[in-house]
């Protein structure tokens, strides 16, 4: 989706679409595009979409620790954290 004009890009940093806001439970079958650490974060599993996967790239070099502040723009289908806190970001509208 390309940004149009400023106000568009500022209602999609504002998050106005839904989210889950996730600690240990395993989140599967979703369509997220972002997920936000809010706090520092272990990520046990995950499952993107769009994560190319061949010599030195696979979905699992992100299954580590993740500072907070941290936002991964991914097509993320499941997530798992083993600790921590994250905002995960649907594509679809309210």
């Amino acid at each position: 989706m390309a940004i149009e004009n400023v106000q568009q890009l500022l209602t999609e940093q504002l998050g106005k679409n839904r989210c889950d806001v996730i600690t240990t439970t395993a989140m599967t079958g979703k369509d997220y595009y972002a997920v936000y650490f809010v706090t520092e974060s272990v990520i046990a599993s995950i499952t993107a979409a769009n994560i190319q996967t061949g010599t030195g790239s696979a979905a699992a070099s992100l299954h580590t620790t993740i500072a907070a502040g941290t936002t991964l723009f991914l097509a993320v289908s499941a997530i798992t954290l083993t600790s921590g806190l994250a905002i995960c970001y649907y594509d679809q509208a309210i």
